[in-house]
């Protein structure tokens, strides 16, 4: 798949690992994914580190404060949605009922990011562009592929993003699926969360594609990981499993049937 050069508005773009322990995720995720770590100091004794994929930017990780740990945030797998303007997305959230956590900021000159939460309870991030569009490389092993909202109202997390974003929701039996305004193809899908599922809070759940799930699951376990679902067959879209990294960040990943 060539490099991504630029994301729509309203398409998920980056996704930003919050850990207890960057040294051990960095050794986690670079056993799994075939990540190299680049460190970059940031100021205040906090490092950002860039992981990539052959010498693309994928992801990246952060060490959280102790501020964050205080306030009993957990490790997280964060989302990215790119969009024109972080403060115009940040002020229409409360309009429709979301909140803000972290007002619009300057990542020195990368870009311009918010921190908020649908009126449902999950978090996710805005992300305006400048010298940092995202991850430069999108959907083939590796890299994320898909973010899944799990909620505990379907209802009320569809109008509120459809109106934020502008996604075009296609709704199934028990799945929607959500794509960006001018994609051809999804980006993103939406669930109810079940009783049976017991007090898990509502989600953003990141995807990333791999070559073999089974393989992947069975490489995860080997460096402490533990897989909350096991591998599993979606039809006519691949073989999927949710793993949990040694610091307790939750993840998925999925091995994509190709069409045809």
């Amino acid at each position: 798949m060539p490099d991504m050069t630029r994301y729509e508005p309203g398409a998920f773009c980056w996704p930003e690992l919050a850990t207890t322990d960057a040294e051990g995720a960095k050794r986690f995720y670079g056993e799994l994914f075939g990540w190299k770590a680049n460190d970059r100091p940031m100021g205040d004794e906090m490092v950002y580190t860039m992981l990539e994929l052959g010498g693309r930017q994928a992801a990246a990780l952060y060490k959280m404060q102790q501020e964050q740990r205080d306030a009993g945030m957990p490790p997280n797998w964060m989302p990215y949605v790119s969009v024109v303007s972080a403060d115009d997305t940040a002020r229409r959230t409360t309009e429709l009922g979301g909140k803000v956590l972290m007002e619009p900021f300057d990542v020195f000159d990368f870009g311009r990011m918010a921190v908020l939460q649908d009126p449902t309870g999950a978090t996710f991030s805005v992300w305006q562009p400048k010298a940092h569009i995202g991850a430069r490389v999108y959907g083939e092993p590796g890299a994320f592929c898909w973010n899944e909202l799990d909620t505990r109202d379907t209802g009320k997390a569809l109008e509120f993003y459809t109106s934020l974003f502008g996604w075009k929701a296609k709704p199934g039996k028990d799945y929607t699926e959500f794509t960006a305004p001018g994609a051809s193809y999804p980006m993103g899908g939406m669930m109810q969360i079940a009783e049976e599922w017991g007090p898990v809070p509502p989600n953003w759940l990141t995807y990333f594609a791999v070559s073999d799930a089974d393989a992947t699951v069975a490489t995860a376990q080997k460096l402490g990981g533990k897989v909350f679902v096991p591998p599993t067959d979606i039809p006519n879209t691949g073989r999927f499993a949710i793993l949990q990294d040694p610091q307790g960040a939750i993840f998925a990943v999925i091995k994509l049937t190709l069409p045809g």
